[in-house]
């Protein structure tokens, strides 16, 4: 094959996946002849995957034409040591700047990977670590599959913004059939693009067997071996009668208008017409419609967003903007929380799991602090019986965690982090006395969400050493987290606080302490708009709406109810205070916390979610209506506003950031690119700030 796939400039130049080829005998395992094994090697380690560019297609190509010339009894295809294959060369997308190069790579990544199933012989994939997208899809051309114990595999392409567009689509339904696809290539992709582990990936059908790491590619040599003298039959069964498939699409569709606030979102809906197309399709009719796809995707801003969105969360996990050298971290042997709440106890646990030092909590009398220790406890003896941890494991920890009424049992603490209630006099008593029983390189974190961390440090001996150290809620889910710079806090600390996060698995960013941080100054002003447009005159259920159609999984009063009407008027009372006007104090939040309203939707006995009359009732609402395109607009505009009054007060040091926190830390849909670029794409940056946040053709296309 001479397929060349020209790039435009600027592309940066492919990783080239090797693939080379040496012939197995398989007397020793009970068969007469021999299998031609391929292994895809990019030359590097572990840390950077195989991956499939134009070039790397065209050398397996040549691979499979070589094998076949040995003329064997079957073909294999493996990976370099810990990996398969994580799939296509995402890397040169973004810079595809017409149709048919996108088209092109479809059409080529196809004629290549269908070889393996029309060459004549039978082709195994042992797919010997991490397969992801086409990966995984070079293993479905082949006849049969076993998988390494440890790998994980999957196909998240509709979580990107794309479908499995090398066979995937039109193999896995008859394959496994259509429920089963379905969660492999919808439910899980839009599940915050779950893997599979090999158990899952066994018993779904997707692969045959599952082996041990140590003795891998002996026993799937074996099991070829015994498949091809007829010792081991794998029975296949024809899906294309199946009933299900109707309401598996179904089940499909509706978990994408659920992850999307109802708005038909492209490649979600394009996989649910491939997926249905392969029920009557031909193997080629089903590629060709599968290259189609791919190409008016490829095509589209959706998709230069989310993988903008994509490539930014991979490299702010990696490396966090603005953090000091490593080496200026102190060790953290011992942790404090002060609290017993349900917040603090989410930290304790987690806290635990990953540090895995003693952690001691504390609150206003021993009852607390022990209901606080017993909630951790119930946690792990949950993780155990769910699988998730052993007897062993949560054993040890649990020995590890203590509550107490006496803050002095704090002393030999590295790290204390506050969960208590949020008034400033509180807390800046509380870190003057701990500053009597710790030792002054001790860091003090404070999980507020909108309190100034400076101000906590004033009186203090040692004002270096506080840091805002906030997180979401729930804490072991959502991924990000903010950390907070006072003018004094010092490099140690930050460094510290750094080495926490990462040891929590959590994304960070380093912010400055202004208030609200960035998540919630923005989504304040984001739905102090909406609300205000309610207290004028809109309608709820249209003003609460407004964004559904760009695709939003959650509306602002959803979100208020999952925050609480009183944590979200603390904020925007902060707000108001520090920042102005602008933050106005809601009536109807204010009528909701008087009034002990905790929620604006209830759920009914059919299970539907709709308005509580109580809520309703305690709205005045003013004579001066908005539509819901006029709610979008303010609330757009609003946060144009913000955001670029947050980069020239240096509350964080990038646009990207701020994109980071929003992805991370509210939800902001990823076929969005995070809020920046959207705002770009719309007009709105220009329009409301005379200017763009990030160049052009970022998230969207050249």
């Amino acid at each position: 094959m001479t397929t060349e796939i020209k790039l435009p400039e600027g592309a940066p130049e492919e990783v080239v996946t090797n693939a080379l080829v040496r012939d197995v005998d398989l007397t020793a395992f009970g068969f007469t002849g021999s299998l031609s094994l391929i292994t895809l090697d990019n030359g590097l380690d572990h840390t950077r995957p195989n991956t499939f560019g134009a070039q790397s297609l065209i050398a397996l190509d040549a691979a499979i034409t070589d094998a076949i010339g040995r003329s064997p009894a079957a073909i294999g295809i493996i990976g370099k040591p810990f990996i398969f294959a994580a799939g296509a060369d995402l890397s040169a997308l973004s810079f595809l700047s017409e149709r048919s190069q996108s088209l092109a790579i479809g059409k080529l990544g196809h004629d290549v990977f269908r070889r393996l199933d029309e060459c004549g012989v039978p082709t195994f994939a042992f797919i010997n670590g991490l397969a992801l997208g086409g990966g995984l899809e070079v293993g479905l051309h082949c006849n049969y599959r076993t998988l390494a114990s440890t790998a994980f595999t999957g196909l998240p392409e509709v979580f990107l913004g794309l479908v499995p567009g090398w066979g995937g689509a039109t193999i896995l339904p008859k394959l496994i059939g259509p429920e089963r696809a379905i969660q492999v290539i919808m439910l899980n992709a839009l599940n915050n693009n779950t893997m599979m582990k090999a158990k899952d990936a066994l018993s779904l059908g997707v692969v045959d067997a599952v082996y041990e790491p140590a003795d891998f590619l002996e026993r799937s040599v074996s099991f070829a071996a015994k498949v091809l003298s007829g010792a081991t039959k794998v029975e296949r069964k024809d899906y294309s009668q199946d009933p299900a498939w109707d309401a598996a699409l179904a089940t499909g569709k509706a978990a994408a208008l659920k992850k999307y606030g109802g708005a038909e979102i492209a490649s979600p809906m394009r996989a649910l017409e491939l997926i249905a197309a392969a029920r009557t399709n031909t193997r080629g009719a089903g590629f060709d419609a599968e290259d189609q796809a791919l190409a008016d995707l490829t095509m589209s801003d959706p998709l230069r967003a989310s993988l903008y969105a994509f490539n930014l969360i991979q490299k702010k996990r990696k490396k966090v903007e603005g953090a000091p050298k490593p080496a200026l971290g102190r060790k953290v042997t011992k942790v404090g929380v002060v609290g017993a709440g349900l917040m603090a106890s989410q930290l304790a646990l987690l806290l635990l799991r990953n540090l895995k030092c003693p952690v001691v909590m504390t609150d206003i009398d021993q009852e607390r602090a022990d209901k606080g220790v017993a909630w951790v406890k119930n946690e792990l003896a949950k993780l155990v019986e769910k699988k998730r941890m052993s007897e062993e494991s949560a054993r040890r920890l649990s020995l590890l965690v203590s509550g107490s009424a006496d803050q002095s049992s704090f002393a030999g603490c590295d790290f204390i982090i506050e969960a208590i209630f949020e008034e400033l006099s509180l807390k800046q008593e509380l870190f003057k006395k701990l500053e009597t029983i710790v030792s002054p390189e001790c860091v003090l974190a404070t999980n507020t969400s909108s309190l100034s961390v400076e101000r906590m440090s004033e009186g203090l001996k040692n004002p270096e050493r506080v840091i805002g150290f906030h997180f979401f809620n729930p804490v072991a889910v959502m991924p990000l987290l903010e950390v907070a710079r006072t003018s004094k806090t010092d490099d140690a600390t930050t460094a510290t606080a750094v080495s926490v996060g990462k040891e929590l698995k959590k994304t960070m960013i380093i912010c400055k302490d202004a208030p609200g941080f960035v998540v919630n100054r923005l989504l304040t002003r984001f739905m102090g708009e909406v609300t205000d447009a309610v207290d004028e005159g809109t309608s709820p259920e249209v003003a609460d709406n407004a964004m559904r159609s760009i695709g939003f999984p959650m509306s602002p009063f959803e979100l208020l109810d999952l925050v609480g009407p009183g944590v979200a008027l603390h904020v925007s009372e902060t707000l108001h205070e520090n920042l102005g006007p602008r933050y106005r104090i809601s009536p109807t939040m204010q009528a909701m916390v008087d009034a002990k309203v905790r929620n604006f939707y209830i759920k009914g006995a059919d299970g539907k979610f709709t308005a509580n009359p109580e809520a309703v009732a305690l709205i005045k609402q003013g004579d001066k209506p908005s539509t819901a395109e006029q709610v979008r607009d303010r609330a757009l505009n609003a946060l144009a506003t913000e955001a670029r009054m947050m980069l020239d007060e240096g509350v964080v040091s990038s646009a990207a950031e701020i994109d980071l926190c929003m992805l991370m830390g509210s939800g902001w849909p990823m076929h969005l690119g995070g809020i920046l670029p959207y705002l770009d794409r719309e007009g709105i940056s220009e329009a409301v700030c005379g200017q763009r946040f990030h160049a052009p053709g970022i998230a969207s296309l050249p």
